[in-house]
């Protein structure tokens, strides 16, 4: 798990991605935190999980699947662009397909909410009955996990370690006095 940021380095991102890094790493948590992503790491797969906010997170999404039909659109042009592009078009077809179907953004559909005292999927608003149905498996899968206990549990420690540090900067700040 790592969180999206504007560069991989501790010293990169604003304020409040860096303290929730910090607190992350010094607190006991059941997570193996990476520190930050970039926007290019996410395709990449440098992480199973990239967490960001809801705004950055949507911008990025989009974003990716911009690119990726773009790409599509490119390649289909330069794919019937003349006889022997199209044989070439042809004789690829099964390996564009493969790539196709794993391109397809109804292929992995779901986004988990978290900080809800339930278990909510958010499925992409352009997804087709395919994606719909990746949506709910996701659902059904962590419905049958352990994950809510473990993110209650995780959060409650990041919880008591936030507190704990603002009480002991309250109080060094009390002793400078």
């Amino acid at each position: 798990m790592a969180l999206l940021n504007v560069g991989a380095e501790d010293q990169k991102g604003h304020e409040e991605i860096r303290s929730a890094a910090k607190l992350i790493r010094e607190t006991d948590v059941d997570i193996n935190f990476q520190g930050f992503v970039e926007g290019d790491d996410i395709a990449k797969g440098t992480v199973d999980v990239v967490v960001t906010d809801g705004f950055t997170g949507n911008i990025a999404l989009k974003t990716g699947e911009g690119t990726a039909r773009l790409v599509g659109q490119l390649l289909r042009e330069a794919l019937t662009s003349g006889p022997l592009a199209q044989l070439g078009a042809l004789i690829a077809y099964p390996a564009l397909r493969k790539l196709r179907t794993r391109m397809d953004p109804g292929t992995f559909n779901g986004a988990l909410f978290l900080g809800l005292n339930g278990l909510v999927v958010k499925s992409h608003g352009s997804a087709n009955g395919r994606g719909y149905a990746a949506a709910i498996g996701v659902a059904e899968k962590l419905a049958r996990s352990h994950y809510r206990d473990e993110v209650v549990s995780n959060i409650q420690r990041l919880s008591q370690a936030n507190a704990s540090a603002a009480a002991a900067a309250s109080a060094a700040a009390g002793d400078a006095k």
